[in-house]
């Protein structure tokens, strides 16, 4: 069962999942159900973003490549976990560099950034499933068709949006954004793998805030979490 948002995110991904690669998408993870693979996030959680953060309110968009594969992690949000689940090395370093960039934020004894979410911050990955502890698994199933075309909607339908994309993978979607119309932050991936090497010290997120002021955007509150 797909858990359709009742928003302004509705009709598009109606119309994607109406297209013959959804389909291809629904049958892959079909049958692995029946082959009793287990695959991360649950469905009712695969969507979170789109449900938590509505096309007609997005002002920022955080890039993500796969859900975490790890029991209990991935709540559709990326670089999120649920509250009660230990918070990984990357987000530890997202933390660590909001204490440097935003004044006043401490880092919360858990990883859910559902917060984010509800004020704009749309937490993509470009893959919305992953098989338990088989990192890329699903890269190459259909996903990146969606997702590219949910970026290539919000460039097209919103206004003045904030793009930021950590690492190579990330920006490598830079081809599907105006930058005339938007923002765009980039820097190296806050994971321990490279945060050191261009990550720290980038403050995206008073950047971020910059330009959404400067656009008429109320800006985010990071330290709400």
């Amino acid at each position: 069962m797909t858990y359709f948002p009742q928003n302004s995110w509705q009709n598009f991904l109606q119309a994607e999942f109406n297209k013959t690669y959804f389909n291809e998408i629904t049958q892959h993870l079909l049958n692995a159900s029946q082959q009793n693979i287990t695959i991360y996030p649950p469905d009712n959680e695969r969507y979170s973003a789109y449900h938590l953060t509505p096309l007609d309110q997005v002002k920022v968009v955080i890039l993500g490549q796969d859900p975490y594969h790890g029991p209990h992690q991935a709540n559709g949000l990326a670089f999120s976990v649920h509250p009660d689940v230990k918070i990984p090395p990357s987000l530890r370093n997202i933390y660590k560099e909001l204490e440097q960039d935003i004044e006043g934020f401490k880092a919360p004894q858990h990883g859910c950034l559902i917060n984010w979410a509800k004020q704009g911050v749309f937490l993509l990955n470009t893959s919305l499933t992953v098989e338990a502890s088989k990192a890329g698994s699903h890269a190459h199933i259909g996903w990146q068709t969606l997702t590219d075309a949910t970026i290539q909607i919000i460039n097209q339908q919103c206004k003045h949006i904030v793009f930021i994309l950590w690492g190579s993978h990330a920006q490598k979607k830079i081809t599907l954004i105006d930058e005339t119309k938007h923002c765009i932050i980039t820097s190296a991936h806050p994971s321990p793998l490279s945060a050191y090497r261009g990550f720290f010290g980038s403050k995206p997120f008073s950047q971020a805030n910059r330009y959404l002021i400067q656009h008429q955007h109320k800006p985010i509150d990071w330290k709400n979490l």
